[in-house]
Formats: structure tokens, C-alpha cells, sequence
């Protein structure tokens, strides 16, 4: 399964908001430096969706606001 993550760096706060089906909103308090944003929505999408953090893969946008992540067969709820 793949979702749509637009992500938010040096928030106030770490969350998590789903926008659409596939779609969601991330805000992490970590800075968009050194890969440290992109390690911060790994974890924080492993808590939302309780998978590991392994499986879950940046398909595209690694130096972007806008990702496109790869997440193993999970139900939505």
C-alpha cells in the first residue's frame, strides 16, 4: 500500500492527521536536516500504523515536503 505524506518540520508537536483515504499530514518536531525529519516521520508513522519501522520505505521525496511512502498490507482504520 502506498500513501501521500505531506510533512511538516520544526513543528511545536509530532502528529499524525489523515486528510483523505490515502493521504496524511505529518508535523515532527525535528528540523529538515541530515535525513533527521525523514527518521522522525518513520517513527512516528511506525507508532500510528503499530508496524515496525523497517517497513516502511520513502519511495520518493527524500529532500521533499511531499513524500510518497511504501507501507506493508495494512487496513486503514
Amino acid at each position: 500500500m502506498k500513501i501521500v505524506v505531506k510533512i511538516k518540520p520544526n513543528s511545536k508537536e509530532n502528529s499524525v492527521t489523515r486528510l483523505g483515504e490515502n493521504e496524511f499530514s505529518v508535523r515532527v518536531k525535528a528540523p529538515a536536516k541530515e535525513g533527521r525529519a525523514n527518521e522522525a516521520v518513520v517513527k512516528l508513522l511506525s507508532a500510528y500504523f503499530r508496524i515496525p519501522k523497517t517497513s516502511i520505505v520513502i519511495v520518493r521525496g527524500l529532500a521533499s515536503k511531499n513524500k510518497l511512502i511504501a507501507l506493508p498490507k495494512i487496513t486503514i482504520i
